[in-house]
């Protein structure tokens, strides 16, 4: 498909030339006459060379990357970046072209930089069949710092993180029960795929009887897009493949839907939804529709001691005194605050929570840009049970608000895991609730350059029981985290086989950084008969759990292959056996 991109190009688009020769080609004919043609392909600019005698055989230049230099008054040559599918930042491709006259080769000069100087996302607007595109100079490279954009395009590029997403079945299947049966959203519209990544969203809209889809994709997984769709031709002829930013490319026809899997973790992260609105603003039409359609961003207090314990203990390395006659310890605070900064990824069950959920609602169709530079989410619970609060415990879900059938995406605990998991933000000063006390408190999300959020979390107990409508606050603790350095801990097992009739307090296995696995430590030389020393270790178990005792410090020393456990037990409370 081909627009011209002025009037003034039009007259200037076809050239004729002496001859071109590729470089790195032996087989090159220089004595051959040549046209070159300039055009706007997918909605990228580009630069055709074929041969008069062999029409069929066209040679691609991509203005956006490619440049021109002189050899001589009537030879210039003409370097494009490496394929698509290379990773390398390297020019693979060059070409030699000669002019019959000097003035041929100004002009030839005079249109390539004018054509390079109109590539889509520069122009002030263009009309399109059913409407005209707004006016918009592209953020993203002023929001985005360019190492982030790099690695993050440089990562769905590839086809195995592609697959870890397209095997995510309650994903791919959700997004593709909600296209199908919702095909009276699809039949005879057209679709923009934001984000297209392997094209898979877009296939799911040519089968639900698309008239034509629109796949944009930024990173060198487009190329794959093209072959994908290319080898499913029943779908792929009406599907055209856009590479570059959805903030910067420029479009022949307004949309009817635009269709993405914009989430990160927790929803926000990697900013892409903020494209997901841009793509909006550009392309969509008035009461055109979205898949999906809103977000949502749940929440709720924890507890989860064994999961408290052993992020503190991480630190505990920084205590050493003489590690190799290098005192460790100036660093421990440090360390110590810098492991609770890591908001935690993993899949935990949901009787570890200890109050009622919440949610904040994103709507996709009305949301500004800038209003998810910041957000912030006013917390009110009621707990359910008493113990200790380890942290925020969060998730997303999704809604895809068809016609016909509405659907939910969601990543609960407790549901179907998907490869988001769960989120947790833990602090490192847990507070405590008893049963009926309220936990109010504040997260605060604020974007960030490197394509994620700094959160800043802060929890508090409020006065329970007797006058406690005087209000006034009891404990409050607070932690600021990076969603981008998150603790990926989703490949670990759950470290807790409940019955079913456990309640989340019943399960705390200790009340301070105790090391892990301590109650499971071998007692050596404790004088207690071997088949009591488990009776032992239940009471201590319990002891812990009942808050008579606690555990304030732990030494570690090797010995050979076996670890040795000093632990210090401050007594609290009296206990009857």
């Amino acid at each position: 498909m081909e627009v011209s991109l002025g009037q003034k190009q039009k007259q200037n688009d076809e050239f004729v030339l002496i001859s071109i020769s590729q470089i790195s080609s032996s087989s090159s004919d220089p004595a051959s006459s040549a046209v070159a043609r300039f055009s706007v392909e997918s909605g990228a600019p580009q630069l055709r060379f074929h041969k008069e005698s062999e029409p069929n055989d066209v040679i691609f230049v991509d203005l956006r990357t490619a440049e021109l230099y002189r050899l001589s008054l009537v030879q210039s040559i003409c370097i494009n970046k490496g394929s698509e599918t290379s990773m390398e930042n390297s020019y693979s491709r060059a070409i030699t072209i000669r002019f019959k006259t000097e003035s041929e080769s100004e002009a030839f000069h005079t249109a390539f930089d004018q054509w390079k100087s109109e590539a889509p996302g520069v122009r002030t607007g263009a009309q399109l069949e059913n409407g005209t595109t707004l006016a918009h100079k592209s953020k993203f490279d002023d929001k985005i710092e360019a190492a982030s954009a790099k690695m993050y395009f440089h990562y769905y590029s590839q086809l195995l993180h592609q697959q870890n997403m397209l095997q995510d079945y309650v994903r791919t299947g959700t997004y593709y029960a909600a296209v199908i049966e919702n095909r009276a959203d699809f039949v005879g519209r057209v679709v923009v795929d934001v984000g297209a990544g392997s094209g898979i969203l877009s296939l799911f809209a040519a089968q639900a009887g698309a008239k034509h889809v629109y796949a944009v994709e930024a990173s060198e997984m487009a190329e794959y897009a093209r072959r994908l769709i290319a080898g499913n031709p029943s779908l792929g002829q009406r599907i055209t493949v856009v590479k570059g930013k959805v903030e910067e490319v420029e479009l022949p026809e307004k949309a009817d839907i635009l269709i993405s899997e914009p989430m990160g973790t927790l929803l926000v992260n990697e900013r892409m939804l903020e494209s997901y609105v841009i793509a909006r603003d550009r392309f969509l039409v008035p009461n055109g529709k979205m898949f999906p359609t809103t977000g949502r961003i749940h929440m709720a207090p924890f507890s989860d001691e064994y999961l408290f314990v052993e992020i503190a203990n991480k630190a505990l390395f920084w205590q050493q005194q003489n590690y190799y006659g290098v005192d460790l310890t100036p660093l421990y605070g440090s360390a110590f605050q810098g492991y609770f900064s890591q908001p935690v990824v993993d899949a935990f069950d949901p009787r570890f929570l200890v109050a009622p959920a919440i949610f904040h609602t994103l709507d996709f169709s009305t949301v500004k840009e800038e209003e998810l530079y910041e957000i912030e989410i006013p917390l009110s619970f009621i707990a359910s049970v008493g113990t200790r609060v380890h942290g925020l415990a969060c998730w997303f879900d999704v809604l895809f608000n068809g016609s016909t059938v509405k659907r939910w995406l969601t990543t609960a605990p407790g549901a179907p895991t998907t490869h988001w998991y769960q989120l947790r933000c833990v602090l490192s000063q847990p507070i405590y609730v008893m049963a009926g006390q309220e936990i109010t408190g504040r997260l605060r999300m604020v974007a960030h350059n490197a394509q994620s959020y700094t959160m800043y979390l802060t929890m508090s107990a409020k006065m329970w029981g007797a006058g406690a409508e005087q209000g006034g606050i009891l404990q409050t603790s607070s932690c600021k985290l990076d969603l981008k350095e998150p603790y990926y801990r989703m490949s670990q097992p759950q470290p807790y086989a409940w019955a079913q009739d456990q309640q989340p307090h019943q399960v705390i296995q200790g009340q301070d950084a105790v090391g892990p696995g301590l109650m499971d430590q071998p007692i050596e030389n404790s004088g207690i008969p071997q088949d009591r020393r488990a009776d032992v270790a239940d009471i201590l178990v319990y002891a812990m759990q009942s808050q008579l005792i606690y555990c304030s410090t732990v030494h570690k020393e090797l010995h050979g292959m076996e670890m040795e456990v000093e632990v210090e037990v401050v007594v609290v409370g009296w206990l009857s056996i």
